[in-house]
């Protein structure tokens, strides 16, 4: 992956960590484009970042997708960078009576389905640029779970996998699949994560990402030093420990 002069596109680039990785990205020279279900944050976005050109997407949506990849092929020519960011973590009791599952099908839908219907929708595209690259956003979480957020887990365990698959079926095609996989970082992801100090403060941890990126530009993974306690857990034999540390409140 080029560092700079890239057409790309962040998904959930309105605020956290898309929102940084965007301002990072087009401060490098690159044509940067924020999509995001919410208009607010993406007007706030385009107002604080002249050049940051940003579009309306829900990426829970299959027929939005659609819509949406059809009309930046067409806005965008150049694009050849995807940056899966868009996601949602909420809490989950599983012993509840009952057990709504509305909360478990709107993380697969964004988490999972979405970088899968956005990703097929717009493969053509990419295959036909030079120097592309496909980004998924995973999480410390995908090697670890958190027992009380057990679906948004599943999700990035999913997404860790298939960008294991995905990277190996683009092999031959030149489009790098780059993971990032974040630990916690404040954020308003969850309730409370911005104000945790055991939250990664924002600026160090894009700090962090982008110097590895530009160390790493074809990847396969991009894990900060502070993820790694989870990242190589199981690899490293300390899986039982850092899963009975993690959710030692629960």
């Amino acid at each position: 992956m080029k560092m700079t002069g890239n057409t790309l596109l962040i998904t959930g680039g309105g605020s956290g960590i898309g929102r940084a990785l965007a301002e990072q990205f087009h401060a490098l020279g690159n044509q940067v484009i924020v999509a995001g279900r919410r208009a607010a944050p993406l007007e706030a976005l385009a107002h604080d970042v002249p050049g940051i050109a940003t579009a309306l997407l829900d990426v829970a949506d299959a027929a939005d997708i659609a819509r949406f990849a059809a009309q930046i092929v067409v806005d965008h020519p150049a694009l050849n960078v995807v940056i899966h960011n868009a996601g949602i973590m909420r809490a989950e009791t599983l012993t509840a009576e009952p057990y709504d599952v509305r909360d478990a099908e709107a993380m697969i839908a964004t988490n999972l389905l979405g970088p899968i219907r956005l990703t097929a929708a717009l493969l053509p595209q990419l295959r036909r640029q030079a120097d592309a690259a496909i980004l998924t956003v995973s999480s410390g979480l995908a090697f670890v779970p958190l027992v009380a957020t057990p679906t948004y887990s599943a999700t990035k365990a999913a997404i860790h996998s298939w960008s294991q698959a995905l990277r190996s079926q683009l092999a031959t095609t030149g489009i790098d699949v780059i993971e990032i996989a974040p630990p916690a970082v404040a954020t308003d992801l969850m309730p409370g994560h911005a104000e945790d100090l055991n939250s990664m403060p924002l600026d160090a941890y894009i700090a962090e990402t982008m110097a590895l990126l530009a160390a790493n530009p074809e990847g396969p993974e991009n894990t900060v030093e502070r993820v790694k306690f989870l990242r190589d857990a199981e690899r490293e034999g300390r899986y039982d420990a850092v899963y009975a540390r993690l959710n030692a409140a629960h």
